[in-house]
């Protein structure tokens, strides 16, 4: 509830930026609501129902005060150019570690219109059923962002792969491949501490041996 209510005032301090898009083409459809870069809800037209991604309760926060513009048009498509997707980004969200659970997230952007059509292999593999792809966002640009993601059990030596498709690729990919790598422990933190230790061990011995001989001396 504190997570809420901290949420909800964080809305009503600052100012956001709400998106709407309904859109279609010859090939796609699209109806999205956004806030500050986020998905917000969107329609999916295979189940036929809207799906919501952030509590209802913004919606209604939404509301409360803004300021709308309202862009409707029609454009011929020899007007309006598609623009292809640049090389995906691949990276994992986190860091790798051996057999432990992790996601695999392949970035397009700067395409227009969308989608984009992500496909996935591992090792050689189609795994493409296995991902999740998020709604196309919009940027400032007129172009659109969009995400990929794939969970994984990084493997030394897996290869993974992501591919988008785009009709202004006509028939071409745009690719990125990820090597999964373990970082190896450093032997140098033990290499110091061991002559560290050496030479602290040195130190006490020759210390002891000059008191001693100090007080035979005496």
């Amino acid at each position: 509830t504190s997570t809420l209510l901290l949420f909800l005032k964080i809305l009503l301090l600052y100012l956001h930026e709400d998106v709407a898009i309904s859109a279609c083409s010859d090939s796609d459809k699209a109806d999205m609501t956004g806030l500050d870069g986020e998905v917000l809800y969107y329609s999916d037209f295979d189940k036929q129902e809207v799906v919501y991604t952030l509590p209802h309760c913004v919606m209604f926060l939404i509301d409360l005060n803004c300021t709308c513009v309202f862009h409707l048009t029609c454009v011929p498509l020899s007007l309006c150019p598609p623009d292809p997707p640049g090389a995906p980004l691949l990276y994992p969200e986190d860091h790798l570690r051996p057999s432990h659970p992790n996601t695999l997230v392949c970035q397009a952007s700067g395409f227009y219109p969308a989608p984009v059509h992500f496909s996935w292999t591992k090792d050689g593999h189609n795994v493409t059923r296995s991902a999740s792809v998020s709604q196309a966002y919009p940027q400032s640009d007129g172009t659109f962002t969009q995400f990929s993601r794939l969970d994984m059990s990084p493997e030394e030596g897996q290869v993974y792969s992501c591919a988008l498709e785009h009709p202004a690729l006509k028939g071409a990919q745009r690719m990125d491949k990820h090597s999964v790598e373990f970082q190896k422990p450093s032997l140098a933190p033990s290499v110091f501490r061991a002559v560290g230790l050496t030479l602290g061990l040195v130190g006490v011995a020759v210390g002891t041996f000059f008191l001693v001989k100090g007080r035979q001396c005496c």
